[in-house]
Formats: structure tokens, C-alpha cells, sequence
């Protein structure tokens, strides 16, 4: 006979309940959850989360970075352009006359805010006396002579009717310079009315097409060519147009 040492359990619906020492008891964990071990800490998924918003954060950092870098660009380019370009108008009337040569080795003396007009039987020669008030290189490509009045309410006409000049003309910026271009046929029905103006001391209107020295942010200019009871001719400038660009109205 042997003595048998029994163990006091705590029962878990709260009785009391002995066990002997050499058994083995089995953990009961009621469904009331009494007793549940912890949930485990899923730290793969939170280091995934924690990546992918890093990643986030960086995009949009680098999202707002290049767009303020295109603006930076952007402004910077508006203001290469703006140091490239030209704006002409007439010079003023206390700026020196200047001697203009045509190819026939005509001579005009063009004098400041002024204009010519001579006419042959064969050749009209035109010229105007120009100031760049712009702050590029102003480069002539082409005119167009108007035996009329032109307000600055109507259209210039398409580029490709302008009349290319034969050589390139410069007018430097903040300085003066010329205009000239002639009309050689006097079959032409422009001729016969460009000269009918200038024999009746009527107004003209001419049109000039120029750009910077690249060729670009090219203008059409309108200048008004009023006769004066002296026998010369006044220049006024009266609307301006950007070509390449939207216009400013």
C-alpha cells in the first residue's frame, strides 16, 4: 500500500478540483477565449506597408520637383526669348538722316522720322527710317506697299504674299536703322497704283515682316507714310502683330 499525493488544481469554471501527482492533466481553454495566448506580430506585412509609403512620399516629392523645375525652365526660356527680340518703329525726328544705296546705285537721303518715295518710269524706290525699340537684333524679311490708308483695325495680309527683300537688313537694338525695298515693273498693277499715290501726295501704308537673328518671334508692323507740304514724307508706326506667337490683344 502507498500513499498517493494529490495536486489542487484550480478548475476553470471556478471550482476546485484534485488531480494526482503522476497525471497528466490536459489544459482546458474554454470558448470564452479565457486564456488565449496573444495574436503574433506580422512584422513582414508591416515592413512591405512601411516601404510602399515611403515609396509614396518619395513619388510625390519627386512629382512636385520636376514640375517646379519645368516652371524654373520655363520662365527662364521667357526670358532668353524676351532679351532676343525685336520691336520696330519709326525713329524720331532728331535722330541723324541716314543715305541709303539701292543696286542700281540709286541714293535716297532717309531723314530721321521720315520716309522717301521717288518713282520713275521704270523703278519706285521706297525707304523708311527705323528705330529698334526692342532689346534683340531686329532682322527684315519681307514688305508689303499698300496705295492706301491702312488702319490698324484690318488685317495684314498672309506671309507668303509678303515681298522678300534681296538682302538682309539689321537694325540693332535700341539704335536706328532703315527700311528700303523698290517696285521694278511697271506692267504691275501695283505699280501703276503705288505711283498714282505718290504723284497725288496721297497716304501709303506699308507692312514689314522681321524676326530676331535666329529667324524667330517673328512681327508684322504697320507704318503709315503721310506726305508733308514740304515734299518729304512722315513715318508712323500703327499696329504691330506677332507672327509665331499670340498676340498681346
Amino acid at each position: 500500500m502507498h500513499a498517493v499525493m494529490l495536486v489542487a488544481c484550480g478548475d476553470p469554471l471556478g471550482g476546485r478540483r484534485d488531480w494526482p501527482l503522476d497525471s497528466s492533466p490536459s489544459l482546458v481553454v474554454p470558448a470564452t477565449g479565457l486564456g488565449t495566448l496573444p495574436p503574433m506580430t506580422d512584422w513582414a506585412t508591416i515592413s512591405s506597408l512601411a516601404t510602399a509609403g515611403g515609396t509614396l512620399v518619395l513619388a510625390i516629392a519627386t512629382f512636385a520637383s520636376v514640375r517646379s523645375g519645368n516652371r524654373v525652365a520655363r520662365t527662364a526660356e521667357r526670358s532668353l526669348l524676351a532679351g532676343l527680340r525685336p520691336l520696330l518703329a519709326s525713329s524720331r525726328v532728331q535722330d541723324l538722316e541716314q543715305k541709303v544705296t539701292f543696286v542700281d546705285q540709286h541714293w535716297v537721303h532717309t531723314p530721321g522720322g521720315g520716309a522717301t518715295a521717288e518713282t520713275t518710269d521704270e523703278v519706285i524706290y521706297l525707304s523708311m527710317s527705323l528705330r529698334n525699340v526692342g532689346d534683340g537684333i531686329a532682322v527684315l524679311h519681307g514688305w508689303v506697299i499698300h496705295p492706301e490708308q491702312m488702319t490698324g483695325d484690318r488685317p495684314h495680309p498672309p506671309v507668303s504674299e509678303f515681298r522678300r527683300l534681296t538682302r538682309d537688313i539689321y537694325v540693332p537694338a535700341g539704335d536706328v536703322g532703315f527700311w528700303q525695298g523698290t517696285l521694278r515693273d511697271p506692267l504691275e498693277e501695283q505699280f501703276t497704283a503705288v505711283r498714282k499715290a505718290i504723284e497725288d501726295r496721297t497716304l501709303l501704308t506699308v507692312d514689314l515682316l522681321y524676326g530676331d537673328y535666329e529667324g524667330g518671334q517673328r512681327v508684322i508692323s504697320r507704318f503709315s507714310l503721310l506726305p508733308r507740304q514740304d515734299g518729304a514724307w512722315l513715318a508712323a508706326p500703327s499696329r504691330h502683330w506677332n507672327v509665331d506667337r499670340g498676340d498681346p490683344r
